[in-house]
């Protein structure tokens, strides 16, 4: 996501949690726990999650990693990921418009990329274009990353929505900052994303889900999950799509757009399957002011993701810090953002100091 180059260059402190609060209560569940290792940094200015996916090139295995800045995806690839190579920007067959954040993507059974992209448009409609209304669409690539095609915007809010006169340093609306993962079934793709919307119960982290087979045309496709129920995409008679209110998994404790500083709100979600889990892991940042002041980062754990109400309450990892935690597996052509097994590494903002271990 798009936000201020000088903030994200400021760190805070990263601390380790206690262990004892990184189990789900007196270790009835899984424990994550993170140790200082040897840094691993991708080779490109970041202010996005990096999508990670592993194909061939020449014959040979590689891993390649989108990384976004300021709007423009960048592709790197190498051996491993702490071999990449720095890349060079990725080229349109037809874009959107604006800046693109490539957040997500997922491969099909034929060796095409389908990636799903944080999109800001300036918040014209507030009279503020310094401010944000930000939307979710996606693309479409037949060459490794190298060219994407845009299949248009897929995910975004109802009109009025908006926060025209909130102090928020970034956004006054709109839906971003999205992770992508495909069911065993591949019969759905669940999009978790944040909404930010004037409403405070609604704000926070959310879900939506497409039919795989619909990928190539995704635009109306996805249903959004609305209190309790999967609600389709609606189209009025002058062809715009409508959107329902998404229903946060966690409620704000503390909203944004209210005019106090103070801020309490779950968003940008990374997900993977944690094959040795056998659960969907799910990392989360908190949001402590209208600044997106880093309250720490969180984990959350699901067997489904066809039922948004199974995720556990997200539990403290690390305290500060900066944004976009992404777990990345280690396995050699198989561990991605989107798996990893009992042991991997934690990236923040493209970087990598820790590796993340869990333990049923």
């Amino acid at each position: 996501m798009g936000r201020s180059n000088i903030w994200l260059r400021t760190s805070l402190s990263l601390a380790l949690v206690a262990p004892a609060l990184l189990s789900l209560e007196a270790r009835s569940g899984p424990v994550a726990r993170v140790v200082r290792a040897p840094r691993i940094e991708l080779p490109a200015q970041i202010d996005s999650s990096n999508p990670v996916v592993w194909a061939l090139s020449g014959g040979v295995q590689r891993v390649f990693v989108l990384s976004s800045w300021g709007g423009v995806p960048i592709r790197s690839s190498g051996a491993s990921l702490d071999r990449l190579l720095p890349g060079t920007p990725v080229g349109f067959s037809s874009h959107p418009g604006h800046g693109v954040w490539m957040e997500a993507i997922v491969p099909d059974d034929a060796g095409v990329w389908y990636g799903y992209y944080h999109h800001e448009r300036p918040a014209d409609a507030c009279g503020r274009p310094e401010r944000q209304l930000p939307r979710i669409g996606a693309m479409r690539s037949a060459d490794n990353g190298a060219t994407w095609a845009d299949l248009g915007i897929i995910l975004d809010v109802p009109d009025g929505s908006e926060a025209c006169d909130s102090a928020n340093r970034f956004v006054l609306g709109g839906v971003g900052d999205v992770t992508a993962a495909l069911d065993a079934e591949r019969r759905y793709l669940y999009l978790y994303y944040s909404q930010y919307v004037r409403d405070g119960a609604r704000q926070g982290v959310v879900v939506a889900r497409m039919p795989w087979a619909d990928r190539d045309a995704p635009a109306g496709k996805p249903a959004i999950w609305s209190d309790g129920a999967w609600l389709p995409i609606g189209r009025r008679a002058d062809g715009q799509w409508t959107y329902p209110m998404a229903s946060p998994l966690v409620p704000s404790g503390q909203p944004f757009h209210d005019r106090v500083p103070d801020n309490d709100v779950f968003w940008g979600p990374s997900i993977h399957w944690n094959t040795y889990l056998r659960l969907y892991v799910m990392m989360l940042n908190r949001a402590a002011d209208e600044q997106f002041r880093q309250d720490g980062i969180y984990v959350s754990y699901s067997k489904t993701l066809a039922d948004p109400t199974q995720w556990t309450a997200p539990m403290k990892l690390l305290s500060g810090g900066q944004w976009y935690p992404q777990v990345i597996g280690e396995e050699h052509g198989v561990g991605t953002d989107r798996t990893a097994g009992s042991q991997a590494r934690l990236f923040v903002l493209g970087r990598s100091d820790w590796v993340i271990t869990f333990e049923r």
